[in-house]
């Protein structure tokens, strides 16, 4: 497997994104990760999606740890200043659930709050059901868990073809579509940091299309397993999605309705938020991700 590392000056002078790096080693592979926080503090787990990185969390981090919790958000392998497999064959969705396990075993963390949104919910979600024990809750924000028995919106399926087909794929200006927030000049020059060129997006490109949109996808399977775990699932869930996202409308009602830890909870929308709704409603999602720790 070839990859390429993003040289550290891309990374110099973020606006609001000055973490110490960590970095774990899996199947050969440097996972970069964010780790703010007393050390032994209860974790949470914050998973980004596509096409971000752990930079989409640099405003949830800081309220998050003041609260007194250890705040790991890591890289998934292709962003960030994680390292990036440059042939798109060498992602598929089995993979990233399998590289998110070792990460979480390799930092042995246990009593974890999981929250997930986008990819990150698609990985994180199946993670958590498939190693119960090291997991205390979860809250999910604009994600859900595919198994291809429903067709994708319309929103997902030009998203797919753009990320395909387009010789085009600008990942800043990207992320400024899926926001109600404008990004500065600068905000969008760091989610660009991590791609120097087409080399370095490789993952980018492959995770629409390893989205699970037929019955009979590779991962609809597990996806299925997973669901089945979820349907037993009696520790707290929590649904923060927001009011603004085409994508993933409608999608929070499914883990209302199903996974029994979502039951008499006061389920929360993010108002005035896109489908990235860290970027735009950051602290006020910190602040829901708190009190649900606190009182669950």
């Amino acid at each position: 497997m070839k990859a390429v590392r993003t040289p550290d000056e891309r990374f110099v002078g973020l606006p609001g994104y000055e973490f110490a790096p960590h970095y774990v080693e899996i199947d050969g592979l440097r996972m970069h990760y964010v780790d703010e926080g007393p050390a032994d503090a209860e974790p949470i787990l914050l998973l980004h999606g596509e096409p971000s990185w752990s930079y989409l969390y640099r405003k949830m981090i800081p309220p998050v740890t003041v609260a007194g919790y250890r705040v790991i958000a890591p890289d998934l392998i292709g962003f960030g200043k994680s390292d990036k497999p440059t042939s798109q064959i060498d992602y598929s969705y089995a993979v990233h659930v399998d590289w998110m396990h070792q990460f979480v075993e390799k930092l042995d963390l246990t009593n974890i709050t999981l929250f997930c949104q986008d990819w990150g919910s698609l990985i994180g979600l199946r993670v958590a059901a498939e190693s119960e024990h090291r997991f205390a809750r979860i809250a999910l924000g604009n994600g859900g868990l595919p198994t291809g028995g429903r067709a994708p919106p319309r929103a997902f399926r030009i998203w797919r073809a753009f990320a395909r087909w387009s010789p085009w794929f600008p990942i800043g200006r990207i992320i400024q579509s899926g926001t109600i927030t404008a990004l500065s000049a600068d905000e969008v020059a760091a989610y660009d940091a991590p791609f120097p060129s087409a080399t370095y997006k490789a993952g980018a490109r492959a995770f629409p299309k390893l989205v699970p949109t037929r019955a009979d996808d590779p991962a609809s399977d597990a996806n299925r397993q997973a669901w089945e775990a979820l349907k037993r699932w009696e520790k707290p869930f929590l649904t923060t999605f927001s009011n603004r996202d085409p994508i993933t409308r409608g999608l929070d009602k499914a883990f209302q309705n199903h996974v029994p830890g979502a039951k008499n909870l006061e389920h929360v929308k993010i108002r005035n938020a896109g489908h990235f709704l860290q970027e735009d409603k950051g602290e006020e999602l910190a602040a829901v991700l708190v009190d649900f720790v606190q009182n669950s």
